[in-house]
């Protein structure tokens, strides 16, 4: 047995994950939504998913070919971003809109300021408001679900609700209602964020936090524990809180942080929805709030034993 001792920098202990295992798991458990919204809306749903992915893929691949660095394709953090954005759009949405989406979070959101774990906002996040902002007219075009009279409505629940519209509770749980693919059926989402929980890919404080401030503020502007449980369930809330709000490279990584994030995206969602010109604000308040992440890093990260703040010693 030799007796040379070998360092090496940390760390000296692999978990066994990859940033490829944790995505396949972040796919896995949108397997339900995917298979909900083609009940829901026909099968267009997969043209959507398709041409998103593939837009994705192609994006990623080809930038980093003419950026000479290594290919990332395979780690499938671009199928991820692909599935996410599909699900931020209309089933109804031009493919060519869907593609020119990937371009957007791929090229300009993610490879131009690195590659993955580089960007400093939700690609897909990105993509959707991108699209919204240009396309606002189709972007607002939904399609109600197969098993609903009259084809194409633009009475999503939010919508519904400024309209003083009545609504049915169990029927928002199970998706029955006009909405983009991935925000409609809260009962598959649940499912997703299940898994994720048990293969302990994400921790439930950002969407439990998130989820919770939006209900007990809509709570106290409406006065009803009702409206509170509407705005949880209306809209991309859930899809937000739990698969883009939990962004490893987007996100706070400090306990407090996380807490502070969190409260901040469910804040500016209900401040966006109640006052502002748009029905939704899930994808602007976490765009918001990823940007300011640094800052809340830096005043919640955790200083050791003697030293203060900025590096100092006591």
């Amino acid at each position: 047995m030799s007796s040379k001792t070998i360092v090496s920098s940390s760390p000296h202990l692999h978990s066994g994950e990859s940033t490829q295992l944790i995505m396949m798991d972040v796919i896995i458990a949108l397997i339900p939504t995917v298979m909900t919204s083609v009940w829901l809306f026909g099968w267009r749903v997969l043209g959507v998913i398709a041409v998103t992915v593939a837009s994705c893929v192609a994006s990623e691949y080809l930038s980093r070919l003419v950026l000479r660095r290594p290919q990332t394709v395979a780690d499938l953090s671009a199928v991820v971003t692909g599935l996410l954005l599909a699900f931020n759009l209309p089933s109804t949405v031009p493919l060519w809109q869907a593609a020119l989406g990937g371009v957007v979070a791929i090229v300009v959101v993610k490879q131009m300021f690195g590659g993955i774990g580089q960007n400093f906002v939700n690609p897909a996040l990105v993509g959707r408001i991108v699209l919204l902002m240009s396309f606002p007219a189709t972007m607002a075009t939904y399609e109600n679900p197969t098993m609903v009279a009259d084809a194409i409505s633009r009475a999503t629940p939010l919508a519904a609700a400024q309209a003083g519209q009545p609504h049915d509770m169990i029927m928002m749980f199970f998706g029955v209602h006009g909405g983009s693919l991935g925000e409609t059926c809260t009962a598959a989402l649940l499912i997703g964020f299940v898994y994720l929980l048990i293969r302990r890919v994400i921790t439930p404080t950002i969407p439990l936090v998130m989820t919770g401030t939006v209900f007990v503020l809509s709570w106290i502007i409406e006065g009803s524990a009702s409206a509170g449980l509407y705005q949880v369930l209306a809209g991309g809330l859930i899809l937000g809180a739990v698969f883009m709000a939990t962004d490893y490279t987007t996100s706070p990584i400090t306990p407090l942080g996380k807490v502070i994030f969190a409260f901040g995206c469910g804040a500016l969602t209900v401040l966006i929805r109640y006052y502002g010109a748009l029905p939704e604000g899930v994808s602007f308040a976490i765009v918001i709030m990823n940007i300011l992440v640094p800052l809340i890093e830096r005043v919640t990260y955790s200083v050791p034993f003697g030293k203060k703040r900025g590096g100092t010693h006591a």
